[in-house]
């Protein structure tokens, strides 16, 4: 089994450090198992890392860390069924790419594709879509290995109880080896992006949701427009047509990227600019349409580094808490210089699942690293804990596992499967500690 020596670990935001007592990188579910054993022999705990995009402590290892960069690829397809079987470590982006080259495509994305496949669904990572749900929906079947050393197959039919809970299962249940998922035939996207006055997207956001297959909005914090995003599927057989390369650069390399980030180190250094540059950005937004195969419309190259909290909320509850957030971020000392980012999803029944058992509109609020954001996070959750916010489990939030169990009808039962597969806490950490337990 390979090793490496980076015993020190720290998440893509920098929020987060742990130092591991050792590192092992398997390379198949067999040495996935010996690692796991080989803790256990020891008494210490196994965690695996991903590549770090969480703003939790979530992958923080303290015992044994799991490096799964050996073990990726897609390493079964059934183009009859679209199942299409992928190895843990993969990241979202080269999965995108071995599905495009069988054809094939996943039915919705977040915007983000640096996360490895196991991490993106044990966290809860998400797409938008009111008819659509986050990426563990489109899980058929996952493998494990366990606290035991077993590696064992769960699905809706083959212990569907570890199922339900292993889907967003926060690592604390085990080494999630290979993830199969549902796709579909490759598709080709159309976006449209466009600036709009917010109270009319918020007056007509149930029409937006129900009229296009994806719809989301930013809105920054001391403007009064929102920059909506209407990405809806195109015909069988219709030809993308991409932005040329030069506007593609101009305005997602430069305005976004470096651009955006030029106004953030500003207001970083000189806070009592924030308003106004926050303002400029607001203005500077202009339309665009254009149509792509549907990963390379879903994600966006994200360059510029911050900090995020994110909560679902039922949809119903949308207008309430953003009017509240509107009234009140704007009275805050410390100013914000990113904006708030709205999303939607479909209910589904994974039982750590945000949106488990109703129909959900998810708030992303985010601030620039190095500027200071807890009082900006404070406000966030005590106004979305007011209609029962549920945390995203890989950002920011203070929740403990006795907040959460009010939260998730089905949090004890969790429990009961975690107690079940993992008896002495082998997969447990501090974070996991905090928000299921440690007992």
């Amino acid at each position: 089994m390979g090793r490496s020596t980076a015993l020190a670990w720290r998440n893509w935001a920098g929020t987060e450090t742990a130092t591991a007592t050792a590192v092992r990188s398997p390379r198949d579910p067999g040495e996935i198992a010996e690692a796991v054993r080989w803790a256990a022999e020891r008494g210490t705990t196994v965690t695996t890392r991903g590549s770090g995009h969480s703003f939790t402590a979530i992958g923080a290892a303290h015992g044994l860390a799991l490096d799964l960069s050996r073990w990726t690829g897609v390493c079964a397809a059934d183009l009859g069924t679209g199942e299409v079987t992928v190895r843990a470590g993969t990241t979202i982006a080269a999965l995108n790419a071995e599905l495009d080259g069988l054809g094939r495509a996943l039915a919705n994305l977040g915007d983000i594709d640096a996360q490895t496949v196991s991490g993106a669904i044990s966290t809860g990572t998400h797409g938008t879509g009111a008819a659509l749900g986050g990426l563990a929906t489109q899980v058929s079947a996952l493998e494990l290995v366990l606290a035991d050393g077993s590696t064992v197959s769960c699905s809706d039919t083959e212990r569907p109880d570890l199922f339900a809970a292993a889907r967003v299962g926060l690592g604390a249940l085990g080494v999630i080896s290979t993830v199969t998922l549902r796709t579909e035939p490759a598709f080709v996207l159309s976006a449209q992006e466009r600036p709009e006055p917010l109270p009319e997207v918020l007056d007509r956001l149930d029409e937006h949701c129900a009229e296009n297959d994806h719809f989301e909005f930013y809105w920054f914090p001391y403007g009064h427009k929102a920059l909506t995003k209407r990405n809806n599927r195109l015909p069988e057989g219709a030809r993308p047509r991409p932005l040329g390369p030069v506007r593609r650069f101009a305005e997602y390399e430069v305005m976004e990227n470096v651009a955006f980030g030029a106004l953030c180190r500003v207001g970083r250094a000189v806070p009592r600019l924030v308003r106004p540059l926050n303002r400029l950005s607001a203005s500077a937004l202009s339309p665009r349409a254009y149509s792509d195969v549907s990963h390379r419309v879903f994600v966006t190259s994200r360059r510029v580094r911050f900090v995020e909290s994110e909560y679902a909320i039922p949809r119903e509850a949308l207008a309430d808490v953003l009017g509240e957030l509107r009234a009140r971020v704007p009275r805050l000392a410390d100013p914000v210089m990113f904006p708030v980012e709205v999303r939607v999803a479909a209910a589904d029944d994974i039982w750590l699942s945000t949106a488990y058992g109703r129909d959900s509109a998810y708030l992303a609020i985010h601030q620039y690293v190095g500027m200071p954001y807890r009082a900006y996070f404070d406000l966030f959750e005590a106004v979305v804990a007011q209609v029962g916010g549920r945390p995203h489990w890989g950002k920011v939030h203070t929740l403990d596992a006795e907040a959460l169990r009010g939260r998730y009808p089905r949090f004890d039962d969790f429990r009961r499967v975690r107690s079940e597969v993992d008896p002495e806490g082998r997969f447990c950490n501090p974070y996991s500690a905090r928000v299921l337990g440690s007992d």
